[in-house]
């Protein structure tokens, strides 16, 4: 079972409106909408994605590693999932 098992469907309808806010980004572009508005939604869309990934990666923590940590998995597995962690991270803040 993945982390965000229980949270499928709230991640599911996140994504959705995300994916509407990026079809609504790309109509606003096809009819000449202002700069500043459509980097506006641009922005949103953006928080969005990252509210995702943040639940995402938390779920993880909670969940996959410590899980591993609990279960007495094997220490160079565990410190292998706390690398990946860590690494995603650090995509999300160079993001």
């Amino acid at each position: 079972m993945r982390g965000y098992t229980l949270s499928k469907d709230e991640y599911l309808g996140r994504l959705r409106r995300v994916e509407g806010q990026v079809r609504g980004l790309q109509r606003m572009i096809d009819e000449d909408t202002y700069c500043i508005d459509v980097l506006t939604q641009v922005s949103a869309a953006t928080k969005a994605l990252r509210a995702v990934a943040m639940g995402l990666l938390d779920e993880h923590v909670r969940h996959c590693v410590r899980n591993a940590a609990v279960d007495g998995e094997d220490p160079e597995h565990v410190e292998a999932m706390v690398t990946e962690a860590t690494d995603a991270i650090d995509r999300l803040l160079r993001s």
